[in-house]
């Protein structure tokens, strides 16, 4: 099989659309669900399951917090009239990876883990806040639901810190190569927020169920991608919304700003379409700016498997990122 993957981001990208899509492409389920039972986090369940997006059936990864303060799915919270800023055609919300709606579930495999957060929706990454103190080596009683396991959930803070979440994936037990590139993605979320908020790296912190989602989500790319053994990304362009969207301490224009300065420091090629709404998230953008080595497709080649990663958010797109495995002829 081909080592070289094409992203087609025509209705964005976000850190869950792009672990759907290459779970969809065949990364093994298992080797990544062992790894999330590793970290030390709980508080969190990672579903897979399939769904319907603009009549396409595609790959939904879905990460459900237990403390689930997370609006990111929420079209009316982010766009609608909860308090009067704007209308529903308007913005799109933060930092999470792409919920597109109209999902329709089927069975799926999950598993729960407690104490950890994760969505792969945006959870702003915000500087200078204080820092949540995540329990490492939380006991992670199984409890066997299905497909999935739960284990004990332990309330958390407020806020992590880089040290934290770098901590956190050193001691998940997965491949070096897994590792490195978890913590390089990372190391591109939080270069982004710290010149948003204009402090150190070291001192941005991600609120805490933000930091969760973000950590299953980009462990989970991580993972996938090594597992798959791809070594070449090409990705042309990625495509963005426009309007605003609201995120934990107000509203912020589209893209938001540390998606701009992930496009600018490492000079990704971007489109502005004509959808209200965010397209792409900053994890999204992250991974993009780690995993990527070529923006051309080559001029004849085949197409050796496809896969669909569904969003969570309804928009007038199809909401799917196609991720194919080509071979230049």
């Amino acid at each position: 099989m081909s080592h070289t993957m094409y992203l087609e981001c025509y209705s964005g990208i976000s850190g869950d659309m792009l672990a759907a899509a290459l779970l969809d492409l065949g990364a093994d389920w298992q080797v990544l669900e062992e790894v999330l039972n590793s970290l030390p986090v709980s508080g969190f369940q990672a579903k897979v399951s399939r769904v319907m997006k603009s009549g396409i059936d595609a790959c939904d990864f879905n990460v459900i917090l237990s403390e689930q303060d997370n609006h990111d799915h929420d079209m009316q919270y982010l766009y609608g009239h909860l308090h009067g800023e704007y209308s529903v055609n308007e913005g799109h919300a933060h930092e999470h990876p792409h919920h597109h709606g109209d999902e329709e579930h089927s069975d799926g495999h999950s598993h729960h883990h407690g104490g950890g957060e994760h969505s792969d929706g945006h959870s702003h990454h915000h500087g200078g806040e204080e820092h949540s103190h995540e329990h490492a080596g939380h006991e992670h009683p199984h409890h066997q639901d299905g497909e999935g396991h739960t284990h004990a959930v332990h309330p958390g803070h407020v806020h992590r810190g880089m040290r934290e979440i770098q901590d956190i994936i050193g001691q998940g037990k997965m491949t070096e190569g897994a590792r490195a590139l978890a913590l390089k993605i990372f190391g591109v979320l939080a270069e982004a927020e710290s010149k948003a908020h204009h402090v150190p790296v070291e001192e941005v912190h991600f609120h805490e169920v933000g930091a969760l989602d973000s950590i299953v989500d980009i462990v989970s790319i991580a993972v996938c991608l090594d597992n798959l053994g791809v070594t070449k990304v090409i990705v042309p362009e990625l495509w963005e919304g426009k309007g605003t969207v609201r995120c934990q301490h107000g509203i912020l224009p589209v893209p938001v700003p540390a998606v701009c300065n992930i496009m600018e420091t490492y000079g990704l090629p971007l489109k502005i379409t004509d959808i209200m709404g965010e397209l792409v998230t900053p994890t999204g953008a992250a991974a993009v700016a780690a995993i990527k080595t070529e923006d051309r497709l080559p001029e004849h080649f085949v197409i050796q498997k496809t896969g669909l990663g569904a969003g969570k958010r309804q928009y007038a797109c199809p909401g799917i990122l196609r991720a194919m495995l080509i071979e230049e002829k």
